[in-house]
């Protein structure tokens, strides 16, 4: 069986060929799936796809016309993917729902007090021998309020961690969290988020509820200097937005570590070209704005993961074990 795995990059391939069966004839390539780069997937019945590959109608059908019948993501995210097309045409999707909530959760942290203590601009003074403080101050994040939206298990495990910095964490989700009130973080409406919250950090998916809402109205609502993580999925924030409030003052600090087009630049090296986007260079101007090229998920730990459970998503389609087919997307 000919399997395709688009956006390979070479630690990708190292932790699929560990655990994809010897036996499959395997095509690993660095190219994004697009309709461009589908003439590599003819005559495959499976390929795996990544957070930024083009799956809408039009690559769907000519996937299903090359013989095309499972797409594997290596990922939790599927808002790439046109879920009611792939039904139509009898196309499997099957996904990684949990590969290192960890590894995310712990970057979440790291982007919070990085620009909060300014590790990153200290790092570069020191190395030019300038050991002034001014410019630097931060504050205790002990006692702040953290506004969580997206009660899943990463959101779940940055509010634990911040509970441990002695925050008070607040969560936003649509379902009621149990989990959530076990661990002492109040569930409360998406509005006292946005007016209460020192901090807010973004984990939740994006769908046609959630995109873009960190927005001019949203904004305008919060704290005049809130900190706004995202580690979530680009288009849960509107960058027009996020420039307004940047230049403002309301927003005091910003860390990303997806944007809403990232699909034509992250995950490769674009340091001889000049950048055409002038939203995502503006962002970069500001100095309060830390990005970072969508490696939250980043870790030993999640890589493979990640190749396990394709593996046995694999492993399931082929062998018809309708039981191990939890992962799968498109069941009714």
């Amino acid at each position: 069986m000919k399997i395709v795995s688009y956006s390979s990059k070479p630690y990708d391939k190292q932790a699929l060929c560990r655990v994809l069966d010897a036996e499959w004839d395997i095509v690993y390539t660095e190219l994004a799936l697009d309709l461009h780069s589908l003439s590599l997937a003819n005559g495959a019945e499976v390929i795996t796809a990544f957070v930024n590959d083009r799956l809408d109608r039009a690559v769907l059908e000519k996937l299903y016309a090359g013989g095309t019948r499972l797409i594997a993501l290596r990922c939790a995210g599927f808002n790439n993917v046109d879920l009611e097309a792939a039904k139509q045409l009898g196309i499997k999707v099957m996904r990684v729902p949990a590969y290192s909530p960890y590894a995310v959760a712990e970057h979440t942290v790291g982007l919070m007090l990085t620009l909060n203590r300014k590790f990153h601009r200290a790092y570069n003074r020191v190395r030019e021998g300038n050991f002034s403080l001014n410019g630097m101050l931060g504050f205790d994040m002990h006692g702040k309020t953290i506004g969580i939206i997206g009660a899943g298990r990463i959101g779940r495990l940055v509010g634990k961690m911040l509970k441990a910095f002695g925050c008070e964490v607040l969560i936003y989700d649509p379902y009621d969290c149990s989990a959530c009130k076990q661990m002492g973080i109040t569930q409360v409406p998406i509005e006292q988020i946005f007016t209460d919250s020192d901090v807010i950090s973004l984990h939740c998916p994006l769908n046609k509820e959630t995109t873009h809402i960190i927005n001019a109205d949203s904004i305008s609502s919060m704290k005049t200097g809130v900190m706004l993580i995202n580690t979530g999925r680009g288009g849960l924030m509107d960058t027009s937005a996020l420039i307004d409030g940047l230049k403002s003052g309301k927003i005091g600090y910003l860390g990303m570590d997806v944007y809403e087009k990232e699909g034509a630049l992250f995950f490769e090296d674009h340091s001889c070209e000049i950048i055409q986007d002038d939203a995502f260079e503006r962002l970069l101007t500001f100095h309060n704005v830390l990005v970072t090229g969508h490696q939250a998920y980043f870790t030993q730990e999640a890589l493979s993961h990640i190749a396990e459970t394709t593996a046995l998503n694999i492993q399931a389609y082929i062998s018809g074990n309708n039981s191990c087919l939890e992962n799968e997307l498109t069941c009714s």
